[in-house]
């Protein structure tokens, strides 16, 4: 109660003017900062705005991915081929029309073979691994590299199938 009244006479010793003075500066400070305020609010707004139409994207895409998930896990798996490994992948150049650039095969185990390939195209390559997918067969390890002739590279890999359980 002190306080107030310190602060009353203190503005009544004051002239008339530097009152008006006082009150207009102390209006134009409160409207600057209401305008920060305000100002500081849409900012944030508009970001959350944009934060939230990512993630309802995001929370799409992850809708989306499970039911892939979803689908996959319901699928059985395509039966393992009970034959050498070595054979199938031999075979399996065979029929992609790779076994003129086969340059080595060697069978680690009856799961795991590598394989050499001189010169071959990449495309047929990748055409190849994918088709090896389909059978259970995937890549562990690849070096490839870039031939002269373009589109043509030479392919080291460790190709592999799961172990039956």
């Amino acid at each position: 109660m002190k306080m107030k009244t310190q602060l009353l006479r203190l503005w009544e010793s004051r002239s008339p003017g530097e009152r008006i003075i006082a009150a207009v500066v102390a209006v134009i400070v409160g409207a600057v900062l209401y305008l920060w305020l305000v100002q500081s609010a849409d900012r944030a707004r508009a970001q959350l705005r944009a934060s939230v139409t990512k993630l309802r994207a995001d929370a799409v895409r992850i809708e989306q991915q499970a039911a892939e998930f979803e689908r996959l896990r319901a699928t059985r798996p395509a039966p393992a081929s009970h034959t050498d490994l070595r054979t199938l992948v031999q075979a399996q150049a065979g029929a992609a029309g790779l076994d003129r650039a086969l340059v080595r095969i060697d069978a680690r185990d009856s799961d795991q073979v590598q394989i050499s390939f001189g010169a071959v195209a990449f495309s047929e390559w990748l055409s190849w691994v994918s088709s090896l997918q389909s059978q259970r067969i995937r890549l562990d390890a690849c070096r490839i590299e870039g031939l002269s002739t373009p589109g043509m590279v030479s392919v080291t890999a460790t190709l592999v199938r799961p172990k039956p359980r």
